[in-house]
C-alpha cells in the first residue's frame, strides 16, 4: 500500500514542476510567437494575396512567385544580396585574426578591445552618415589617397555603379568586426590550454599549433559566427537606405530594400510578402548548408 502512494506523490511533484517550468517560459514563448512566429505565418499567407492597405486583400495563390520570375528587379536585387555574402568569409577571416592579437596580453590591450566594440554600439544611421561624409568625392578617404599617390583622380566611391556596392560592404565589415572579435574571444578562452602545450610538447610550432589545434577547436564558433554574418548579409538595408538609397542604376538595390520599396513605397505588400517568403528561402538553404560544412568539430560533436 505504501508504493503506490510514494510513486503517486512522485508524479505529483514531477506535475509540479513541469508546470512551474512553463509558467516561467510562457513570458518568452508568448513573445517569441506574436513577434517571431506570427509575422512568418501573416508573412506567408499575405503573400498569396494582392494587397494595398486601401482595398481589401484579394487572394491571387502564387501568381506573384510566377511574376517574381519575371521581375528584373527582382533579379538584381537577388544578385546583389548573394554578392553582399561575399563579406561573409572577408569579416570572418579579419575577425579571428583580430580575435587572436587582442588576446595576447600586451600593455593596453583592454583599450584596443574596446575600441574595436565601439562601432558596433554606434547608430547603423551615425556609421552611415559618417561613411557617406568620408567617401564623399572630397572626403577625407579620396584625400588621404591623393596625398599619398595611390589614385591621381577622386574616386566616385559611391555614385559609381562599379564601386559603391564593394564601399557599402567595406562599412558593414568596418561595423561587424568587433562584435565577431567578442565570439572568437569567447571561444578562444574556451579552448583549454593543455591542447596547445601538448602539441608544443610533441615539437609543433606557433602556426602549426594554430593552424592544426586552434582553428580546428575554433569551429563551433566560425559555424556560430558564419552563420550569423551571413543572415545579416542577406537581411542588409540600412547601410544602403543611409548611404546610397539603393543607387547608383540599382546598384546596391538588394532583397531586404526591394521588399522595403515595394511594401512602403509601391504599397504591394503582398508582393512584398512574396519577395520574404524567396529571401526566407535562401537564408534557410544558406543556414543548412554552413551547418553540413561545420557541423563537426570543436571539443564536442553537435
Amino acid at each position: 500500500m505504501g508504493r503506490p502512494a510514494v510513486g503517486a506523490a512522485h508524479r505529483g511533484m514531477a506535475v509540479r514542476r513541469t508546470l512551474i517550468a512553463y509558467l516561467f517560459l510562457f513570458p518568452a514563448l508568448l513573445l517569441l510567437g506574436v513577434f517571431t512566429f506570427y509575422p512568418v505565418v501573416f508573412g506567408t499567407a499575405l503573400s498569396l494575396f494582392e494587397y494595398d492597405v486601401i482595398s481589401p486583400p484579394r487572394y491571387v495563390g502564387v501568381s506573384q512567385f510566377r511574376a517574381l520570375w519575371t521581375d528584373r528587379y527582382f533579379w538584381i536585387a537577388l544578385e546583389n544580396s548573394l554578392k553582399y555574402l561575399l563579406v561573409v568569409p572577408v569579416l570572418q577571416f579579419c575577425s579571428i585574426v583580430l580575435a587572436l592579437w587582442v588576446r595576447r596580453p600586451l600593455r593596453g590591450i583592454g583599450w584596443f578591445r574596446a575600441a574595436y566594440y565601439v562601432p558596433v554600439v554606434t547608430s547603423i544611421v551615425v556609421v552611415g552618415l559618417l561613411w557617406r561624409w568620408l567617401l564623399d568625392e572630397s572626403g577625407l578617404v579620396n584625400y588621404a589617397l591623393l596625398k599619398l599617390g595611390v589614385i591621381h583622380a577622386p574616386v566616385h566611391w559611391l555614385t559609381n555603379p562599379a564601386f559603391a556596392l564593394y564601399a557599402v560592404m567595406f562599412v558593414t565589415l568596418w561595423k561587424g568586426l568587433g562584435y565577431y572579435m567578442v565570439i572568437y574571444l569567447a571561444g578562444l578562452e574556451a579552448i583549454p590550454a593543455t591542447y596547445e602545450e601538448a602539441a608544443a610538447i610533441d615539437g609543433a610550432g606557433p602556426t602549426t599549433r594554430l593552424l592544426r589545434v586552434t582553428i580546428p577547436l575554433l569551429r563551433p564558433s566560425i559555424l556560430l559566427a558564419g552563420t550569423l554574418s551571413a543572415i545579416s548579409a542577406l537581411r542588409v538595408f540600412e547601410e544602403m537606405y543611409v548611404m546610397t538609397g539603393g543607387g547608383p542604376v540599382y546598384s546596391t538595390y538588394t532583397m531586404f530594400y526591394y521588399m522595403f520599396d515595394q511594401a512602403f513605397g509601391s504599397l504591394h505588400l503582398g508582393y512584398a510578402a512574396a519577395l520574404g517568403v524567396v529571401l526566407a528561402a535562401v537564408t534557410v538553404v544558406l543556414a543548412v548548408a554552413n551547418f553540413r560544412l561545420l557541423r563537426q568539430g570543436g571539443l564536442t560533436y553537435y
